[in-house]
């Protein structure tokens, strides 16, 4: 269950509308999308490809500036990047020249403020890195690279952290073992986090709550609270209802073109797809 505190947002989506001008005309990619992430939750933004899912994160982050609309945080507006909110990207982009002590400690370097040693020591073990400080990144696997990422954002201390499907290039194992660890730094940190991804499973297992956004332009089409326990054994993932949640939210993206598959039902029995 989460700990969110249900008065205060932590984060506030006020009618946030994003329009780019491009030579074909002007697309609207996020059109008054209005929601709210209460401190110390985990929400993931789920919804169809190219629906805004990543506009909103940077929108989020400073990154973007609204066409109209706001983003608050802690009540105060988001017009730049703020130090209380860290980011995690699609890739890890971590400096190639630089080894991965270098790379943790650039954003430091960047904002002329002295590294807490103690605490960076404490996110490498708890991410496994220790030993690995004078790898270069050439060095290390996908997967290693993006707990580095993680180590790097979480290393400013931020009191929110934003995460743009940074492991949908990793292959499945390595994916879950990457799930795991959010939730065990969550569970250690209370940071607040929100995080895109295309994937349902990983959506539910991760969040307090996940947020459907309708086709571009988007729009919150549905919230769904995920009322499951943590942490999130594989037994809990395997249950129908965790099943019928994950089709609810995939009935919401595809609509009537996928039909869910009950699992009751014999493997030999031929399925009807609707057209």
């Amino acid at each position: 269950m989460s700990t969110a505190s249900t008065t205060t947002p932590k984060l506030g989506v006020q009618a946030a509308t994003k329009v780019y001008q491009t030579a074909s005309g002007d697309l609207l990619a996020l059109d008054r999308c209005s929601l709210d992430v209460r401190p110390n939750e985990i929400v993931s933004i789920v919804g169809p490809s190219g629906c805004g899912k990543t506009t909103l994160l940077w929108s989020m982050s400073g990154l973007h500036r609204l066409t109209a609309g706001a983003i608050l945080l802690d009540g105060k507006e988001i017009t730049g990047p703020r130090p209380e909110i860290g980011i995690v990207f699609q890739e890890a982009n971590l400096l190639p020249w630089r080894n991965l002590d270098a790379n943790i400690n650039f954003p430091f370097e960047i904002k002329g403020e002295k590294p807490d040693r103690a605490w960076i020591a404490h996110l490498l073990n708890r991410v496994g890195l220790d030993g690995f400080g004078g790898k270069f990144p050439r060095e290390l696997s996908g997967g290693m690279q993006q707990r580095a990422a993680i180590v790097r954002a979480l290393a400013l201390k931020p009191s929110v952290l934003l995460m743009d499907e940074p492991f949908g290039a990793l292959d499945s194992f390595t994916r879950e073992e990457m799930n795991r660890l959010v939730e065990e730094i969550w569970l250690d940190t209370k940071t607040t986090i929100v995080f895109i991804t295309h994937s349902i499973e990983e959506a539910i297992f991760l969040s307090d709550r996940v947020v459907v956004l309708t086709t571009r332009p988007g729009r919150v089409a549905k919230v769904y609270d995920v009322p499951f326990p943590r942490p999130r054994s594989l037994e809990i993932m395997a249950t129908k209802e965790v099943f019928d949640l994950t089709n609810k939210i995939k009935m919401d993206i595809v609509g009537e073109r996928v039909r869910p598959i009950a699992p009751e039902r014999p493997s030999a029995e031929i399925v009807r797809i609707r057209p």
